[in-house]
């Protein structure tokens, strides 16, 4: 790799993988929404454009200067919030990344590396169980799934090298949505009581720049038309999560654990298996769950 294009580049995701690319000496042209980043900071190797991926003519108007090899897809709207549920809007998500791809390949890029996310296995088991009645909630890992359903046929329709990293649940600095370390994390700034469910459903964390990393290492060494697994290696019931959590930043306060059973979709632990990434390409996470959890909280206490 010497040139890339990472798209929802500006994100909190997406700029970590930015600045991992631009300490391994890769140039980077990152492009998101907004007319001026909030994350990224001016530095050698990177340029900066505002595009709108959904049109592809202003798409390809914005990588016609250089040739690049490597396309790094995370622009996806919706990820968070109530557009989670609105099917127009991840239909829309899946069809751009399908466009992009295309734009990809007739730029020149051999390879194209999306954001996946580990909630395509939970939709594929919620779908698919006889019976079953997946809430709204299910509707972006829907948008997700239909995305590599149309980009593997296509991908391997045009020929262009496909790789799919999916990614279990990124935390860390930089991050202000109201998901579950967040929000826990400010539980524990603000002194209220610790109150779960009986989290008895597998789970898995990895910290934000591990996830960089973890790009930067499939885009480098990764097969093609296969799917990675980023996420620490060490997947768990979330009770056990949360109890490291307390034990590390609030030792001095008891987590309450209710009786109410998860009844969404549990996956196998089987599902977050990440050897793939590590054979293949050579990763593992460095930042533990403890400290990340504590990095990301004395961060926020300045927020």
């Amino acid at each position: 790799m010497k040139r890339v294009i990472i798209t929802g580049a500006d994100g909190f995701v997406g700029s970590n993988t930015v600045q991992c690319f631009l300490d391994n000496g890769i140039e980077v042209l990152a492009m998101d929404i907004v007319q001026t980043p909030n994350r990224l900071k001016p530095q050698p190797g990177l340029t900066y454009k505002c595009v709108d991926i959904s049109d592809v003519d202003q798409l390809k108007k914005a990588i016609s200067d250089f040739e690049y090899d490597t396309f790094i897809h995370f622009a996806w709207a919706g990820s968070a919030g109530p557009q989670r549920a609105d099917y127009n809007l991840q239909l829309q998500n899946a069809l751009n990344t399908v466009e992009c791809m295309k734009v990809a390949k007739q730029q020149g890029c051999s390879r194209f590396v999306c954001a996946g996310s580990i909630m395509e296995r939970e939709v594929e088991a919620a779908v698919h169980t006889q019976g079953s009645r997946p809430g709204m909630g299910y509707i972006y890992g829907m948008g997700k799934h239909i995305a590599h359903c149309l980009c593997k046929s296509v991908a391997a329709d045009i020929g262009i090298d496909l790789l799919w990293p999916m990614i279990t649940n990124a935390y860390g600095v930089g991050e202000l949505s109201p998901r579950f370390v967040n929000t826990t994390l400010r539980k524990i700034i603000s002194k209220e009581p610790l109150q779960f469910t009986a989290g008895t459903q597998n789970y898995d964390f990895v910290y934000v720049t591990d996830v960089a990393r973890a790009f930067y290492a499939v885009a480098r060494d990764g097969m093609p038309f296969k799917e990675y697994i980023i996420g620490s290696g060490n997947a768990r019931p979330l009770k056990g999560f949360i109890i490291e959590m307390q034990q590390a930043l609030a030792p001095d306060v008891e987590p309450q654990f209710g009786d109410v059973p998860f009844t969404g979709t549990n996956l196998p632990l089987a599902a977050f298996d990440t050897s793939d990434i590590e054979k293949d390409c050579g990763f593992k996470p460095s930042v533990g769950f403890a400290e990340g959890t504590r990095m990301t909280m004395e961060w926020l206490k300045t927020q």
